[in-house]
């Protein structure tokens, strides 16, 4: 293969695009026997290493393949897959720029000893790198740059029509949220009855599963949708396992959920844009237990060399957060008046990532007003977490599936009908703005315990003095308030979140301040150190 034609299949940037270099058939033993040097792959985008193998017998499950990368004295080992029809893949994300060299190990000969080389270049325009932990309670891209979830959740939309599935694209590229809950499994529920295009296992004629034999073109599916997701700046928050299901997924044998695991992990985890969800509502599946899900975190932790985000969502159980191996709590849950006490206890980032949905269903979980949806991300913002938002409107004049079931977005994606979305985007503005400004911002806020019934929340300087201050009032309606501000002088803004308005106050303030207000609920205020 000449440098032209490798250059040409980089397809860099492209939405489509599953891998930095693909090295197809026979030609990828020639190259890589002669050590080639690949074309450049941009730092934390996917190179894969493609090679032809053995086909006898199970090849998932009878044949190991992993490789070695290695940058000056550090090397990353990472495991390889069996990709269906006699193809074996490498997948690897390089997170430094240097000249990177790979040797590959497997269980047959033909598939070891493979070497090659490549340059991991200057990351493509608009990539930071995975998503982790900062500051304690809040969350950073690997190059710095503050991350704040402001998250929805599409529960099966992978698992619907083609159309639909681009629809939802459509609709997530002008939406405020960069990151969504979805499953890898299909989802049986109810508003759920459709049969997916593809199947994660193969099937007999009868429907069996055979759980040591993955469907290639399934997961490849759903790696065409993470691609498409990161190609909107989108991270996608993989749900692992969840009880909700006819196929047999959730009541698997250990070693299947194993083996399951495993597979992902060597697909999937070279792709920048991931957050492992154990699972949704880990507590609702009675074939597990919970040191099902303590061995679950385990494997993903030794099988990821990427190290992504990881957590389980509860149910009504919560999983113990402070474990070592989870990186931040996904509760469902709206008790953010108790989220100072979960942040001291666990030392991590809270998601609350189901306090219900925007909806008309006849369902408690499902009929909340706009205004509520949009009041709880508040909460969740003040109390210094995250929320997600989910809706489940139902629209007597919306299209229906081939079952007569209506679209939800809670479920199937589409379109979004509600209120709340904007309102979102409005808050997310004002949380991103807070990171702007003075270089000692520390990103993200922080409650702060105040007098009476007052929701605060500041963003703090490196030395801990106060550089910006957000008051929300809640459903508390008063005229006159005093606010308890710091030495210093500060500007102040009036805030209505719903009318998603901002008017600026006469004056500069300090110390114990009282302003006159609207004498109207769920009203804001915002005071900005002046330097």
């Amino acid at each position: 293969m000449s440098l032209i034609n490798r250059r040409e299949m980089l397809k860099l940037g492209s939405a489509s695009s599953l891998a930095a270099t693909i090295l197809p058939g026979s030609q990828a033993i020639a190259e890589a026997d002669s050590g080639i040097q690949h074309a450049p792959v941009p730092q934390w985008e996917v190179f894969e290493i493609a090679l032809p193998g053995p086909v006898e017998g199970n090849p998932f499950t009878e044949v190991q393949l992993s490789a070695k990368f290695t940058l000056g004295h550090r090397t990353i080992a990472t495991n390889g897959f069996y990709d269906g029809e006699g193809h074996f893949k490498v997948r690897f994300m390089p997170d430094a720029q240097g000249e990177w060299s790979y040797v590959t190990e497997s269980s047959v000969s033909e598939l070891s000893g493979k070497t090659g080389r490549f340059s991991c270049v200057a990351p493509l325009v608009g990539a930071h790198g995975p998503v982790g932990v900062s500051n304690g309670q809040h969350f950073a891209y690997a190059d710095g740059t503050p991350f704040f979830p402001f998250g929805t959740t599409c529960y099966a939309w992978v698992h619907q029509s083609e159309s639909l599935q681009q629809q939802t694209l459509e609709t997530l590229r002008s939406a405020p949220f960069n990151k969504i809950r979805m499953c890898i499994f299909p989802k049986s529920y109810q508003y759920n009855h459709n049969e997916p295009p593809y199947y994660p296992f193969e099937r007999n004629a009868s429907g069996v599963s055979d759980f040591t034999k993955p469907n290639p073109a399934f997961f490849a599916h759903i790696e065409k949708r993470i691609a498409d997701l990161r190609a909107l700046g989108i991270e996608a928050d993989l749900i692992l396992f969840h009880p909700y299901d006819r196929w047999g997924y959730a009541t698997m044998p250990s070693e299947a959920d194993d083996r399951y695991l495993r597979y992902v992990l060597a697909r999937m985890s070279a792709y920048r844009n991931i957050w492992w969800s154990l699972a949704n509502e880990y507590d609702f599946m009675r074939a597990k237990t919970t040191q099902d899900f303590d061995r679950f975190f385990h494997i993903v932790e030794q099988n990821d060399p990427v190290s992504h985000l990881r957590s389980v969502h509860h149910g009504h159980t919560m999983y113990d957060y402070g474990h070592p191996w989870v990186t931040h709590a996904s509760l469902q849950i709206a008790k953010f008046e108790q989220a100072p006490e979960w942040l001291a206890a666990w030392q991590k980032p809270i998601c609350f990532d189901e306090v219900q949905y925007e909806g008309n269903l006849n369902s408690r979980w499902g009929n909340l007003s706009g205004e509520e949806m949009a009041r709880r991300f508040w909460l969740g913002v003040m109390a210094g977490c995250y929320v997600t938002h989910g809706e489940t409107l139902l629209d007597p004049d919306s299209s229906l599936d081939e079952n007569g079931t209506p679209t939800l977005w809670w479920a199937h994606g589409g379109t979004l009908h509600g209120t709340s979305p904007a309102r979102i985007a409005f808050l997310r503005k004002l949380v991103e703005e807070s990171a702007a400004g003075s270089p000692t911002r520390r990103p993200g806020l922080e409650a702060q315990p105040v007098a009476y019934y007052l929701n605060a929340s500041v963003v703090n300087q490196s030395n801990r003095q106060p550089e910006e201050i957000l008051y929300y009032m809640d459903y508390h309606q008063p005229v006159f308030y005093d606010f308890p501000l710091p030495d210093g002088k500060f500007t102040a803004e009036l805030i209505d979140p719903w009318e998603m308005k901002i008017t600026p106050l006469p004056g500069t303030f300090g110390g114990k301040t009282k302003l006159k207000l609207t004498g109207r609920p769920f009203q804001a205020l915002r005071f900005r150190r002046i330097p």
